[in-house]
């Protein structure tokens, strides 16, 4: 079975104009091209989708940004997930019975945010022994703010989120046009990490 594309919280309320603005203009067009790479490749891909539980929250199902962004409108996902925590791995449908039911063992991700869904799904995704690849490009992330009341800028926190998931041996961290390079099927994307 061919790796799976999980499209990771690509929703209107990232670009709303109701959030902050993220740090990747070309995020939605990367993931664009994965899923058009993955379409043409007849490869499985996931969406998820985060229903916020917070009142008020821009990502609470019914609300405008809720919906999935136009990018996806024409996707018609092999999986559809939805969650309200960070992990995929954690939503409404058993993600991980689901690839393993389809002998999956190397999943790409992509999607907002970068430091906080995205990450921790590739850890998840890490610790359940499945190769996981991050799309780096095709993700984006906020500033945050640390325990101090410093600003962390979301390149700072992007490059955080590289340096934790390579280390520590959760992740292969590639660019779109890599991960799309070696998407011809049948062929793996990366080889298997060796964790610690």
């Amino acid at each position: 079975m061919e790796p799976a594309l999980i499209v990771i919280d690509a929703q209107r309320a990232f670009d709303d104009g109701g959030m902050p603005r993220h740090n990747n203009p070309a995020v939605w067009s990367n993931i664009a091209a994965l899923l058009d790479a993955w379409q043409q490749a007849n490869r499985p891909i996931v969406l998820v989708r985060h229903d916020s539980r917070e009142p008020g929250s821009p990502l609470a199902p019914g609300a405008p940004g809720n919906a999935f962004v136009a990018e996806l409108a024409n996707v018609e996902p092999d999986l559809l997930v939805t969650k309200h925590v960070n992990s995929a791995f954690h939503g409404t449908v058993d993600l991980h019975g689901w690839l393993a039911a389809l002998d999956i063992g190397q999943i790409v991700l992509c999607g907002l945010t970068t430091n906080h869904c995205v990450e921790t799904t590739a850890r998840v995704g890490g610790n359940l022994g499945y190769d996981v690849v991050v799309a780096i490009d095709a993700t984006g992330a906020f500033a945050g703010t640390d325990p101090d009341g410093r600003v962390v800028s979301a390149d700072e926190l992007t490059r955080a989120t590289v340096t934790n998931l390579h280390s520590g041996g959760f992740a292969s961290i590639s660019s779109t046009s890599e991960a799309i390079r070696r998407s011809a099927p049948s062929q793996p994307l990366f080889g298997r990490l060796l964790r610690p």
